[in-house]
């Protein structure tokens, strides 16, 4: 018989991926991959057109969003200044395992 834990999953589900966000071409988004943490808001991103940038984090989304090297993100370059970007989603465990299998990530 299975033990009740309290309405919790258990450990071993995975949740399961219903939908997952790509980057949008039309408004300039692309993959990064979080090389370094900055501190106060910024990371370096190692982006997939092979350019290094600076990201932001934006305040809207500095306490909701927990951001760790190693994560995939999805940035938009600023028009202006090339090298520095807008951190503006970032995908979790099973999203990123989706987008290798679909080929988004190389």
């Amino acid at each position: 018989m299975k033990k009740n834990n309290g309405g919790r999953g258990s450990k071993t589900d995975a949740p399961a991926v219903t939908r997952v966000r790509t980057p949008r071409r039309e408004n300039n988004e692309i993959l990064a991959t979080v090389s370094a943490l900055l501190g106060g808001k910024r990371v370096t991103l190692q982006c997939m057109d092979g350019i290094v940038r600076m990201g932001r984090i934006p305040g809207s989304k500095k306490k909701r969003m927990w951001v760790r090297e190693g994560d995939i993100v999805i940035i938009t370059p600023w028009d202006f200044q090339d090298s520095k970007a807008e951190v503006i989603w970032k995908y979790t465990r099973p999203q990123v395992e989706w987008l290798e299998r679909k080929g988004f990530l190389k």
